[in-house]
């Protein structure tokens, strides 16, 4: 039976480079017995297959079928260890847990001063580079290891190392208390988006500052900023609270900057800041600072000095092509950046198995305003419908709820009124479900759904009708959130107007920009 991919052994072997593979080979042949080995042999074979077929490998004889989950299991430990020598693997959590183990071997053949040595360097490193789990994994070591060779040099090493690992362990307390709240604060988002009501919003309260840990800012180090910053920029995120997003977004990339060694340890971690930071500019349509913040994040991962693993080369171009788009919502500039989709789909396969659902249908989302903004309402439908299609897709709520909004109206735009019904009946279902009916929604439901009644030439006044009744809710503490995802008071103002909807947002923009 075929499982294409699906098999982890395969997957790992695709996702190897040339430099990779020839290494692997080099370090099975370094033993001369393995040259016919039957887990090269398999490796060979699962290298040039399209596919992982279970079949294909038994017919090929190279194993007995009651051999192959050993044979696998053997080779999959094989190339993770061919990995984990690879020079471009290789970074300071790696150097320090090497450090340990060496220590750790000389103890077991007691040899415990040059343990004690190896360990005393390997702590210091873990120290300077915020790996402060590591750094108190070793005084314990070190303690284990001074409770049977007392080094009689320092009398005062027991108080010594009982204080660093007090001091470690407090560290480590606050960080995973942060790192925790700020992973379910996450997680919230990840699953519903924003707080949808005042019950929601004090829930949220309540849940961020019953975990919220009291700190002095002046004692934390690098790791307990980054999650203290992390956690309020969730809340803030939560509670649709832009300018704290801004603020603390710029100083978790800050802290980076104020560390640059931390940049290439924690790449991850500098690229999601940035992507927050951007993000957040583009919820308060500062452009001029949006463009600069973004130019300034193309030129550091594109520096050779980046390091750029497939993991870290995953984000970048997720980060890049997002905020590529973004751009071009803030001042309505929709055909320029149609240009952008044809690229970012070529892309989109060479990343295929390295970017989740959801990551996808963000990007179908952003293509489908794109050509919503610049009219092109039938190939908005397209993209729609590759979301509302994926039964399987169960993140963002509320990214789901107004893909089926805007289908609605891109159908009405583009004439398609024999879909119009069937779909408001899905539409309405579909947010009752996710009791995500708010007013916003209900007005643009009851208004889709009335205009069969209403005659051409009252159309206009119709639009100015809905408007009125959209307007305030605008700056609604929860109710704004429909405006994030679809301008629908620019949508309204260019029908009454007759003009583009783009056209709309660009006088805007150009409004709020004059100073």
């Amino acid at each position: 039976m075929t499982k294409d991919q699906k098999d982890n052994l395969f997957s790992l072997i695709k996702s190897l480079t040339k430099s990779e593979k020839r290494q692997f080979k080099l370090y099975v042949g370094r033993l001369g017995v393995n040259t016919d080995s039957k887990f090269l042999k398999l490796f060979n074979l699962l290298d040039k297959a399209k596919s992982y077929n279970e079949a294909t490998i038994i017919k090929s004889g190279i194993v007995k079928k009651t051999q192959l989950a050993n044979v696998k299991a053997h080779l999959y430990k094989q190339i993770l260890i061919s990995l984990k020598l690879n020079p471009s693997h290789q970074n300071i959590r790696s150097q320090i847990r090497e450090q340990l183990d060496f220590a750790s071997i000389l103890y077991h053949k007691g040899l415990y001063k040059q343990s004690l040595k190896i360990l005393d360097k390997a702590k210091e490193l873990a120290i300077v580079n915020e790996e402060k789990n590591m750094a108190f994994e070793i005084v314990e070591l070190e303690k284990i290891i001074e409770s049977q060779y007392i080094t009689r040099s320092i009398s005062t090493r027991a108080d010594e190392l009982a204080i660093q690992a007090k001091n470690l362990s407090a560290q480590n307390v606050i960080a995973s208390k942060l790192s925790n709240l700020s992973l379910q604060l996450y997680s919230t988002i990840l699953k519903t988006g924003y707080v949808k009501n005042e019950k929601e919003s004090q829930k949220v309260t309540k849940y961020f500052n019953d975990r919220l840990p009291k700190v002095n800012l002046a004692k934390l180090g690098f790791r307990e900023k980054l999650w203290l910053y992390k956690a309020h920029l969730w809340y803030s995120f939560l509670m649709q609270d832009f300018l704290n997003c801004y603020k603390y977004a710029s100083k978790w990339v800050d802290l980076f900057h104020q560390n640059p060694s931390m940049i290439n340890l924690n790449p991850v971690f500098y690229l999601k800041g940035n992507n927050y930071l951007l993000e957040s500019l583009f919820f308060i349509s500062n452009k001029s600072k949006f463009i600069k913040k973004l130019e300034h994040f193309k030129t550091t991962v594109n520096n050779p000095k980046f390091n750029k693993d497939e993991n870290v080369s995953t984000l970048v171009f997720l980060y890049t092509n997002f905020h590529s788009i973004n751009q071009h919502f803030i001042d309505g500039s929709f055909e320029k950046g149609l240009v952008l989709i044809p690229q970012i789909e070529k892309e989109l396969i060479q990343f295929e198995d390295r970017i989740d659902p959801h990551h996808k249908m963000i990007f179908y989302y952003k293509f489908a305003s794109l050509q919503f903004g610049a009219g092109n309402n039938k190939a908005c439908i397209k993209y729609l419908d590759k979301i509302i299609s994926n039964k399987s897709l169960s993140m963002r709520e509320d990214l789901l709820c107004f893909s089926r909004v805007l289908n609605l109206v891109a159908h009405y735009e583009a004439g398609l009124d024999y879909h119009l019904e069937t779909l408001l009946r899905t539409t309405y279902k579909f947010l009752i479900k996710m009791n995500d009916l708010h007013e916003v929604q209900k007005e643009m439901i009851k208004f889709i759904r009335g205009l069969q009644d209403i005659y051409p030439h009252d159309l206009k006044n119709a639009f100015k009708d809905l408007l009125e009744r959209l307007k305030v809710y605008e700056d609604h503490p929860f109710e704004r959130r429909a405006f994030l995802y679809l301008d629908i008071i620019s949508w309204l103002e260019s029908k009454i107007e007759n003009k583009p909807v783009g056209e709309i947002i660009q006088n805007k923009y150009l409004v709020k920009k004059a100073p």
